[in-house]
């Protein structure tokens, strides 16, 4: 599969999902490991992981279209999921300003390490 078509994309965004939910349940869960450190640690693996099998699987860096739409849809289905769990937040208890700040800062590791590894020049440097 050389040229992944749209649906084939769409299938990198939903294992990438999937793959962030399974693993934030194991370490924080089981390792207890939480807070910064675990949400940075689950979304460079994830996001290398995403890279890895993008590059295997087509023996090529994704084109920058290509990218975009993967990135694009893993944020916005990890985003809904935020979405979710911040109104289960609010519905216990406000978090407060700085609360909300820190969950989005949270959520925004997650696509914006997913650009940088699926970035042709990670690719590049990662071959050397």
């Amino acid at each position: 599969m050389s040229d992944p078509t749209s649906p084939a994309l769409a299938r990198y965004a939903f294992a990438a999902v999937g793959a962030v939910v399974l693993l934030n349940l194991l370490l924080r869960a089981f390792v207890r490991l939480g807070g910064v450190l675990a949400t940075f640690c689950i979304a460079a693996l994830v996001a290398a992981g995403l890279a890895l099998c993008f590059r295997l699987r087509t023996k090529r860096p994704p084109r920058p279209g290509e990218r975009w739409r993967i990135v694009l849809l893993y944020g916005a289905l990890l985003g809904v999921l935020y979405l979710i769990l911040l109104g289960m937040m609010f519905m216990q208890e406000a978090p407060g300003p700085m609360g909300t700040l820190l969950f989005l800062l949270h959520y925004l590791c997650y696509p914006l390490l997913a650009y940088l590894f699926l970035a042709e020049r990670f690719f590049s440097q990662a071959g050397r």
